[in-house]
């Protein structure tokens, strides 16, 4: 019989009482791996298929964007903006060019507000279907992806139409907008809402009811409220567990003082609750869009700015609502053509954070569903 000394001997040499040798295994998970949503590595430790802890490493696509926008004037930070979270280059644009603003004291014309909120409702629908298609593809579903992208291209079409670039639009300008619509474009548009609003409800049938995916999901990854507010998560990260929060009804900016926005919030924390408020979330964007289109008011696309800008001496934070959650620029002037220090709040980063605390305990097949119900994209963590 063994003893309680041969017990402890057994436990610390990695033997099992009935006889297996049992060893930690350390994994890499990534940079290239398919399932890591971009360049990211995540250093795994296992206990046969359990993860016992998950260390992130970062920095694979460092490009050094904000030292970029301080070697830039001001109007040419823009397009340097659409390379961070390049699936809401719209949304990055307008984070950017509303700090300047705030610097400059500049509020933009209303109809150039209303451009921007149809401009990033329809940034949030393309980014939002990104995310649930490659999902899908995460679990092993091909289809979605595939119906995903077909609606997205309708949107790229739109946005090439709109500023001549289909991916990094460069379409926001301190004051206003670059263009005003082409003819048509506003009909274009609302037509495609109206397939988007009925491939939608094919794609819920497609995933939310579907017994494989839903055991993927459910349960998988839960983040309670205080925990997602102790990790500043923000998003649909944050309310997907029951907290709700979002800029464009807590902070209103813009447009959005005038339109209400009608957050979905969900109770589980769970990988499938994160799933389903993006869903949601598309739906809510396309009534938005079509919120702007009705109330689409004339006038300017933008007030007269100088050719080269020199805000003021100070310090601003802007904050947008992005497709990850709170996208925030913060820059400092001091009285030059060039910001002397720009630094960007990217939420894909700060959600990352708790990706370590959601592995552990989780068998290995768990992880892609953790990894991927985050929804980060590397550009805007690593910056």
């Amino acid at each position: 019989m063994a003893t309680n000394q041969d017990t402890d001997l057994q436990a610390q040499s990695g033997i099992s009482a009935e006889g297996t040798k049992t060893q930690e295994m350390l994994l890499n998970l990534g940079p290239q791996h398919p399932s890591t949503h971009g360049v990211l590595r995540l250093i795994m430790t296992l206990e046969g298929e359990t993860i016992t802890s998950c260390t992130p490493v970062i920095g694979y696509l460092h490009r050094g964007l904000e030292k970029i926008l301080e070697n830039r004037p001001y109007m040419g930070g823009i397009r340097y903006m659409d390379n961070a979270d390049y699936l809401s280059p719209m949304l990055n644009e307008t984070a950017y060019v509303g700090a300047v603003e705030q610097l400059m004291g500049i509020e933009p014309p209303r109809r150039a507000q209303y451009i921007r909120l149809l401009t990033n409702e329809m940034q949030r629908i393309a980014s939002h279907l990104v995310g649930i298609g490659t999902y899908g593809l995460d679990l092993g579903a091909t289809t979605p992806i595939l119906w995903a992208f077909r609606d997205r291209e309708g949107i790229l079409s739109l946005f090439e139409a709109l500023g001549g670039s289909r991916f990094n639009v460069n379409y926001m300008r301190v004051g206003g907008v670059l263009h005003d619509f082409p003819k048509g474009w506003l009909d274009e548009c609302s037509a495609f809402l109206d397939r988007l609003e009925e491939n939608m409800k094919e794609m819920d049938a497609l995933l939310s009811g579907n017994e494989i995916f839903m055991s993927r999901t459910q349960g998988v990854g839960y983040i309670d409220p205080q925990q997602a507010l102790a990790y500043g998560l923000t998003g649909p990260m944050l309310r997907a567990s029951g907290v709700n929060w979002d800029l464009r009804v807590n902070r209103p900016y813009m447009a959005y003082r005038e339109v209400p926005v009608n957050p979905y919030v969900r109770q589980e924390g769970d990988c499938y609750a994160r799933y389903y408020v993006r869903l949601q979330e598309i739906n809510e964007s396309i009534r938005l869009c079509r919120v702007a289109i009705d109330k689409m008011p004339g006038g300017a696309i933008s007030t007269r700015t100088p050719i080269a800008l020199r805000p003021p001496r100070g310090e601003t934070y802007f904050g947008v609502e992005s497709s990850k959650g709170e996208l925030g620029v913060y820059l400092i002037s001091d009285g030059g053509e060039y910001p002397w220090r720009a630094k960007l709040r990217g939420p894909s980063f700060v959600n990352l954070q708790i990706v370590p605390e959601l592995m552990r305990g989780h068998k290995m097949s768990d992880a892609i569903a953790i990894l991927g119900s985050t929804d980060i994209v590397l550009g805007e963590v690593d910056r």
